[in-house]
């Protein structure tokens, strides 16, 4: 069966075309076609509780040409899910609307829990068959997701309402390492603490574009190579220095770095600051367990293309 998964998020929308194969450990997919298109729906929506007209121009386009994509391939269910951006605007109805309209499938405005379980089904598969614990972080334009898991499925989740997108909108003017943005950041992760217990975590597996971008950073990649990424593993070391490098360039010298996609400039500093603290929380938290970085391609796309088949 070839399904579609369409992930609509603060910064990014994405897609996948996919065969689902039956094996004997279950449903797999194949991809087909795996694409993505930066339109920021998430544009001044801290601020205004609002979608940008310009937002959902710039949305409603992506998504026309993915429907065309859809009838090339002849998908047979799509799945379209929206995540932090849509929850809580006030004109997501015309947004709910015109998706339908354009799709011929309502959008799902999902809760931080399901996108924390569908992104730790889509990730573990990075860790398929390995024992102990794994920690898949999601950080997305508006949240972050924070699911704990082992081979039998996610066992603790929670979705922080930090994301690259909402900490470079809020904290503009006074930069990324204005105490009043640091706090923000390590108060979040703190509401950590009752949820998600990462005392005995074995590999934090790092999805979404924030984490594959520092990932190609800290393996001096000169283009964005997705082979490379996928399973790659770093220490905490490598990965603080991404973060530090990338907090220091220019934004002149972020734009030629030939990894980076073009929408990801302006905001991949703040997700640098918030990668760098979550290290700092994971070490102070744990007592410097030794943990493993695994960079993962696979991600809450999969998750959604993968439940597609129930809506045929």
């Amino acid at each position: 069966m070839r399904v579609a998964g369409i992930d609509c998020g603060t910064n990014s929308i994405r897609l996948l075309i996919a065969d689902v194969v039956h094996t004997g450990q279950g449903n797999t997919l194949v991809d087909v076609v795996r694409t993505m298109r930066v339109v920021r729906l998430g544009q001044g929506v801290d601020a205004t509780g609002a979608f940008a007209a310009e937002a959902l121009e710039r949305t409603f386009a992506a998504v026309k040409e993915y429907k065309a994509l859809c009838d090339e391939h002849q998908v047979q269910a799509i799945r379209f899910v929206a995540t932090s951006a849509a929850r809580d605007v006030s004109n997501r109805e015309v947004f709910a609307e015109e998706i339908t309209r354009i799709l011929g499938v309502s959008p799902e405005v999902i809760s931080g829990d399901e996108e924390a379980s569908l992104s730790f089904n889509g990730a573990a598969s990075v860790r398929a068959g390995q024992e102990g614990k794994s920690l898949v972080i999601d950080l997305g334009g508006g949240s972050t997701e924070f699911v704990l898991g082992d081979s039998t499925g996610p066992l603790a989740a929670k979705s922080l309402d930090m994301g690259c997108v909402r900490v470079t909108e809020r904290f503009q003017e006074v930069g990324l390492e204005a105490p009043q943005a640091v706090d923000f950041i390590d108060s979040t992760l703190r509401t950590l603490n009752d949820h998600v217990d990462v005392s005995d975590v074995d590999a934090v597996i790092m999805v979404a574009g924030t984490f594959t971008t520092l990932t190609a950073q800290a393996l001096g990649l000169s283009t964005y190579e997705s082979e490379k990424i996928h399973g790659a593993e770093l220490s905490f070391e490598q990965m603080r220095t991404a973060t530090q490098n990338m907090l220091a360039y220019s934004r002149e010298e972020r734009e030629a770095l030939g990894f980076m996609h073009p929408g990801r400039v302006d905001v991949i500093q703040a997700g640098a600051a918030i990668v760098e603290r979550i290290l700092h929380y994971l070490e102070t938290t744990s007592g410097n367990r030794p943990m493993r970085l695994i960079a993962s391609e696979h991600d809450i796309l999969d998750g959604i293309a993968a439940t597609a088949v129930f809506n045929a």
